[in-house]
């Protein structure tokens, strides 16, 4: 099948067909679990050829090469995609792919907390400078910063923990003033739900660790870029040995052939209890995107075709104390970190989240959840019995 006919056919084949090339999967229906170092050549011309598909483990196998190919094969305007051992390793090789000394990087205010963290840390003592701006703002809140030095804007929509929808076309025009790459994380919806590089991106980021893998049992990242940004971007990744293990990346590419029916499940149920808490009078403030009420809504209905299992919302006028009681009162919510599984989770989000370009002055604590694959009216119910049991006297 040529790739014009793969483009035609709906996503939930594409998932399911996706990097199962009889080269890579031979009869199978999935593809070997390939653990190697060391490739063999049948002679010393061949080695020296430069063409043959596998040279070390370290730069590819079969079971690499079917989940790069199937992430490129669901991205409208790929040219490919690298495959790194977690979402933070695949954000900062994408990084030093694009920056250098002296250079100048965009980051909205919402970014990922550990991305922030490797930018204030290490970027900054590698010569970068690092600005942030206000994500509500978008293309307003960059266009006083944009530099000429500017050679990476990074674009986390909708943002960690506070959910704010970026206008993301109107950063791409703005990043073509000084030529620089613009780089989306789009962990949250997924190339099933928004598709940054045919919005004009440079490189779209996930951290595979989430809904790709789907199962909380494997630390994947992926990135792919377009025909402008790939050829730097796998040099980027090959000189900095960035190697996931087999074993995950066989996970990732089992998760996806099903991630077209979770998401819309997590979707579905994930939007009843948000609906469900907007009419909580303990409920200052539902943070999800694809409510008419959330920020960025109109650029979320513009530019996504869907949402996921994250948002938050915010329990107005109590207290730490009684939302850590409301979370330990929880019976179908796990606390954890990380999200995109099959489990409901909640967790306590800081009020004093770092920010630089705006505040962040939230009506009371913030609580993130998953909605996962349960039933939602068991999920509403047990919300229901917490809340009740939690709530100031």
């Amino acid at each position: 099948m040529s790739e014009s006919d793969e483009e035609k056919l709906g996503v939930a084949t594409r998932l399911v067909e996706a990097g199962r090339r009889p080269d890579l999967t031979g009869p199978f229906v999935n593809p070997p679990v390939v653990r190697a170092s060391t490739v063999l050549f049948d002679t010393v011309a061949d080695m020296n050829s430069g063409n043959a598909p596998y040279t070390y483990g370290r730069r590819g196998t079969p079971t690499i090469v079917a989940l790069e190919n199937a992430l490129t094969s669901i991205t409208a305007d790929a040219a490919g995609t690298v495959i790194c051992p977690s979402g933070l390793s695949a954000l900062t090789t994408t990084a030093f792919a694009f920056i250098e000394a002296g250079c100048h990087m965009l980051l909205p205010d919402c970014v990922y907390g550990p991305y922030r963290h490797f930018a204030d840390t290490m970027l900054t003592r590698l010569g970068i400078a690092v600005e942030y701006y206000d994500a509500i703002a978008g293309a307003a809140g960059i266009e006083g910063r944009l530099r000429p030095d500017t050679r990476l804007i990074h674009v986390e929509s909708p943002g960690s923990n506070t959910f704010e929808v970026v206008d993301l076309p109107a950063i791409v025009a703005l990043a073509k003033r000084s030529d620089a790459f613009v780089v989306v994380d789009n962990t949250w919806a997924t190339p099933l739900f928004h598709q940054p590089l045919a919005l004009g991106a440079d490189v779209m980021v996930l951290s595979a660790t989430k809904y790709v893998g789907g199962h909380a049992d494997i630390m994947l990242g992926t990135a792919t870029a377009n025909e402008r940004a790939y050829k730097q971007l796998r040099n980027t990744h090959g000189a900095n040995g960035t190697t996931a293990g087999p074993d995950d990346i066989y996970l990732a590419l089992r998760g996806l052939r099903t991630m077209k029916v979770r998401l819309d499940r997590h979707q579905e149920s994930a939007l009843t209890v948000a609906r469900w808490l907007l009419d909580r009078p303990e409920v200052a403030a539902v943070l999800h995107p694809s409510l008419f009420n959330g920020q960025g809504h109109t650029i979320w209905q513009r530019d996504f075709t869907g949402s996921s299992g994250l948002f938050a919302f915010i329990l107005g006028g109590w207290s730490e104390a009684e939302a850590a009681a409301f979370l330990d009162g929880l019976h179908h919510f796990g606390l954890g970190y990380s999200w995109g599984g099959f489990e409901s989770l909640a967790i306590l989000v800081s009020r004093d989240l770092k920010r630089t370009a705006t505040p962040w002055r939230p009506a009371g604590p913030v609580i993130r959840m998953h909605v996962g694959l349960e039933d939602p009216a068991d999920l509403i119910a047990d919300l229901e019995q917490a809340l009740t049991r939690a709530k100031p006297r």
